[in-house]
Formats: structure tokens, sequence, C-alpha cells
């Protein structure tokens, strides 16, 4: 579902999210400057804003989060995960600003971000939901993905050997290096570069892929948002690193397991209709095709 900024208001506080080593000073002035004209609030992390001679205002994540109606994520694809990981749970959209390298969660590139902020002006933009993937992992707590969830092989410590159960019925027992559970967003990431399928980021459903499967079965499986998945590690695992969009996050051992479900419209992401999925899809992934076609 999209929802139009109609809806939104006016945009009075902006919270802007930052890439560690990236030089964002060229896009942090765009929007100082515009914000000034409007009398509009630049927020900042205490660590991130700092670092940079800039008049955005330095606060906690708990502010940022609280206190702006707009996020911009100044970076790559890691920025912007960040930032909606942030800003889970709440209405307010981030605009995904690429800095560098091509991005493919980013809606622009640096170079586009001023007529970016008048078509906000000018609500001249789209609301888009974004569903993630969450989890309780025994010994750290919550777990909240945007692209996936994986359960992956410690490099000498042997395979990943899990059970696959959904909603409570045993489907399959893998062995592979790692077993992914990827939304819709991530099936263009991990997923993807382990043989899933590309899926349109507004499907509501995710996926369960094994990558690099020394089993029979190498398929992957689509779920149901309302379904949920329980990965048991076998006693013939070895000790597996939980990664969340792509951070190790903790550690299971054989006999424990974790148990993933999905996360209706838990960000939002601006969308000013300058270039579609599909478009990004392309660019990124280099899909050309077969020669057989021409």
């Amino acid at each position: 579902m999209i929802t139009y900024s109609d809806d939104m208001g006016m945009v009075s506080t902006v919270g802007v999210i930052l890439h560690p080593r990236r030089d964002s000073k060229e896009a942090i002035e765009t929007i100082i400057d515009w914000a000034r004209l409007r009398e509009v609030t630049v927020l900042g992390l205490h660590d991130e804003v700092g670092r940079i001679d800039c008049s955005a205002v330095p606060v906690d994540a708990a502010a940022l989060a609280g206190r702006a109606n707009l996020l911009v994520s100044l970076g790559g694809d890691g920025t912007m995960l960040r930032a909606m990981r942030l800003n889970s749970g709440r209405n307010t959209p981030v605009l995904g600003v690429n800095l560098g390298k091509l991005g493919f969660l980013a809606e622009i590139d640096v170079h586009e971000l001023p007529p970016a902020l008048s078509a906000i002006d000018n609500r001249q933009y789209t609301v888009e939901p974004r569903m993630a993937v969450r989890a309780m992992l025994p010994g750290v707590g919550a777990l909240l993905a945007f692209n996936d969830i994986a359960l992956v092989r410690i490099p000498g410590d042997g395979l990943a050997a899990v059970s696959v159960s959904v909603e409570g019925s045993p489907f399959v027992r893998l062995a592979a290096d790692a077993v992914i559970v990827a939304t819709s967003t991530g099936s263009t990431a991990y997923s993807f570069s382990a043989g899933g399928p590309i899926v349109s980021p507004t499907v509501e459903g995710f996926l369960v892929v094994p990558s690099a499967a020394h089993s029979t079965f190498n398929r992957a499986l689509v779920l149901s948002i309302d379904e949920e998945v329980t990965l048991d590690v076998l006693p013939s695992s070895g000790r597996l690193a939980v990664e969340v969009d792509g951070q190790i996050a903790g550690y299971l051992n054989a006999g424990q397991s974790l148990t993933v479900s999905a996360q209706r419209s838990a960000a939002h992401v601006v969308r000013l209709g300058t270039t579609t999925f599909y478009e990004r899809a392309r660019r990124k992934l280099r899909v050309s095709g077969s020669a057989e076609a021409d």
C-alpha cells in the first residue's frame, strides 16, 4: 500500500543520518540552507554531526527519532538500513540519498537533493511502507531487520545444519553455508546472491533461502507475512553466527532455535517517482539478459 504525502503534514524538523566515512558536507549544507529559509530545524546524532562543521543540532538517537518528521539518510544502503531501524515503528518517512557508490535502497543521488527537497515542499512525493523481520535471540533480545536475518556458518566450525518449520509444521532439514530469512526489500541482497528470487518491495511476504546448500533441496521458500518460521539448529551443526542486516548480533549453538516473523509497515520511505524499483534493480544487479534474445 502507498500513502500520499498530503497525510503527512508539513515538515518542521529534519533528522539526518550520516555514513561514517563518506563525505556528506555538500549534502548537509544543501539541507541546512533549505531548512534555514523555511525555519525548519535540522537534527543530527552527536557523534556524526560533531565531526562536520555545520549548524545541525546534536541530539541522541531517541530524540532524533522522536522529534523529526522527516529523516534523511546520507550514505549507502547500510546507512539507509540503520535509519530505518532507528525509526522503526514510527510513521516518519526516510529519504535515502546516495553518496558515492550506486545504492540500491536510496531514492536519489546527492546532486538530485535540491529538486527532491523542492518536491517535498510541494508534497510531490509518496510514502511507501517497508516490512521487517523480527526474532528473539537467546541471551541478546529482540532483533529487527529490514533486509535479512541469517544463520551463517563460522569457518572451521562445520556447516549450518538447520531444520525449517513453518507455523509449527516441519518442512525441510538443510545443511548449508547459511540459511537466510529475507524481506521482500532484502530479496536483492544476501538472498539474491544465494540464488533467491527478486521480489517487489511492495509484496507482503518473506523468504527462506539456503546459501550453498549441501542437500537435494536448495530452493527458496516464500512465506505469507502472517506466517512464522522456526529455525532449529540441529545436533550436527557447527556454531552459527546470527547476522542482522549483515551485522553479527550473536550466536546459536546446536539445540537452540530462532523463530522469525514479519512486521508490517515497520518503516516508511520517501518515493519521488524519478526511478522505479526495477530500474534500480537493473542498474545495481547489472541485469541484461540472454544474447539469444537479441
